[in-house]
């Protein structure tokens, strides 16, 4: 049995939403994936009589493509679609047989406009928790434009593949043999990479707004609902609605819910702002912010949207090492999502850039998969609290470098070590290995405001206990503020303290 009694239960649910039948074609060889493929071709048709397997020559071996009857629909899976994949393997059966998929209808208007043949091939790890939202992308270009298609391919299964062509990170996604893109894309990403891009000239009419919201985490869904919920003209623009939450795997301290995912919370978070009076723009960066009659904020495309108060919660990034061969090496062996990318490095010698929590944890997970695990930590002592620090020296496998300056990270075509300075003696170390987590914290993006907007060393955003910033009418939120503590639950309360700052604002002015 390949899937186990609680994900068949949750699947024979979802079955039952089938609306046509579907017909899997399925190429297995000997080998025990292949196997287990069979199994879960068994277990399938044992549900649903809406499916129907046979077997076929398909360019992989092991692999199944999902195809409405008599047709090609041009999705395929090399490899089990389970673990952070099952979802994939259940949108595939329900858009395949029929069932409307959940997406704006401008964007199933731009799938299907599209023109010219698109071989999209994704290279995942079931691990991974961004792979997903592009598998998903795809497949549902691939039911909705017949010249378009998709096959997921598990590295770890097709793993001499994956590494003829260096994957060292993913997703990575190739488009008619090339590469096309690397990481998390949301579909609206992905049709903006192709050219199949929506009109933005309704962005250069837009009326002014009581609140407008820049970000789309957790703190700015929050600003735009409570803003909304006055009665307000409201907008919220995003480059990516979720924001860093996005790429958060597991998230057990969100109170009222034992346990959640990123992108589910994000999803759920764009959601609930939609059942709102909100003007939601996506895929928007702002590049200018300044104040005359109006508060105006100035989009990437020339775009000025003007509003009489502003909330930015803009977030943060991941902070960037800052040495040579980073840049030149990302992608390359250099990588920032330990479970996105650690199954990639299997058997092979890594290092962890930060020894706080986020580094510590990633050198735990990466122990467990790798052959060696080298920590390096700027600090005389590590920063993790002491349990994960407790956990860490009792690996084998682990070695760790405190009041070390990382130097340089060396390579030709990919990363082949790490050079370092030991800051007590001044002595340069080198290491060979494979890859480098970098693991240092984060950097607000803060860094295309003016200078009139007061901020900390770091770049964050000075607030007062209003969410106001020391220019009138401009509210901060999250963590691109001087919260000192950055978590979701926080944010989201300061979203909240922003929009009804920024409320009593507008009442007062």
């Amino acid at each position: 049995m390949v899937l186990d009694p609680e994900i068949k239960a949750q699947l024979n649910q979802y079955l039952g939403l089938m609306e046509g039948e579907v017909h899997i074609q399925v190429c297995a060889g000997e080998d025990q994936v292949s196997k287990e493929m069979l199994e879960l071709m068994d277990e399938l048709v044992g549900m649903s009589s809406r499916i129907k397997v046979e077997k076929a020559d398909l360019p992989r071996t092991p692999s199944f493509s999902v195809n409405r009857p008599g047709e090609n629909t041009g999705i395929a899976f090399a490899g089990i679609p389970l673990g952070h994949e099952f979802t994939s393997l259940v949108l595939a059966l329900l858009q395949v047989s029929g069932r409307a998929p959940k997406v704006e209808q401008d964007v199933i208007d731009q799938i299907k406009s599209i023109q010219g043949e698109f071989r999209f091939e994704s290279y995942i790890s079931l691990s991974c928790h961004n792979c997903p939202d592009v598998v998903q992308a795809l497949n549902l270009m691939s039911v909705l434009n017949p010249g378009i298609s998709h096959t997921m391919i598990d590295g770890a299964v097709f793993k001499e593949e994956a590494e003829s062509k260096e994957v060292m990170a993913v997703p990575s996604v190739y488009l008619n043999g090339a590469f096309f893109g690397g990481g998390r894309m949301t579909i609206d990403e992905i049709l903006a990479k192709i050219g199949a891009t929506r009109d933005d000239s309704e962005l250069f009419d837009k009326k002014p707004y009581d609140v407008l919201v820049v970000g789309g985490g957790p703190a700015g869904a929050s600003a735009a609902i409570y803003a909304a919920r006055k009665g307000i003209r409201t907008g919220i623009l995003a480059e990516r609605f979720g924001g860093q939450v996005m790429d958060t795997v597991g998230i057990e301290n969100f109170i009222s819910t034992k346990y959640t995912e990123g992108p589910k919370l994000a999803a759920s978070l764009e959601e609930h702002v939609k059942e709102y009076n909100v003007d939601v723009m996506k895929l928007q960066r702002a590049v200018r912010l300044d104040k005359s009659d109006f508060i105006e904020i100035e989009l990437e495309n020339g775009a000025v949207l003007k509003s009489k108060t502003v909330i930015l919660s803009t977030g943060a990034r991941w902070r960037n090492v800052g040495v040579p061969g980073e840049a030149e090496f990302k992608n390359k062996g250099v990588a920032y999502c330990p479970h996105c990318d650690g199954p990639l490095f299997a058997g092979k010698h890594v290092a962890v850039i930060g020894g706080g929590n986020s580094g510590i944890e990633a050198a735990i997970d990466l122990a467990g998969i790798t052959s060696h695990v080298t920590v390096l930590e700027f600090a005389p002592e590590l920063k993790a609290d002491a349990v994960l620090q407790d956990r860490l020296y009792s690996l084998p496998n682990v070695t760790v470098h405190k009041n070390v300056q990382t130097k340089e990270i060396t390579g030709t075509d990919k990363v082949n070590g790490i050079s370092y300075i030991e800051r007590d003696t001044g002595a340069e170390k080198h290491v060979e290995l494979e890859g480098v987590f970098v693991q240092i914290g984060l950097v607000p993006n803060t860094d295309w405001l003016p200078d009139h907007i007061e901020r900390t060393r770091f770049g964050e955003v000075v607030v007062n206990n209003h969410g106001a910033t020391s220019l009138p009418g401009v509210f901060a939120a999250g963590d691109c503020t001087n919260s000192p503590y950055k978590q979701i639950i926080i944010s989201m309360g300061s979203g909240a303290t922003a929009a009804l700052g920024a409320f009593d604002y507008l009442i007062r002015h």
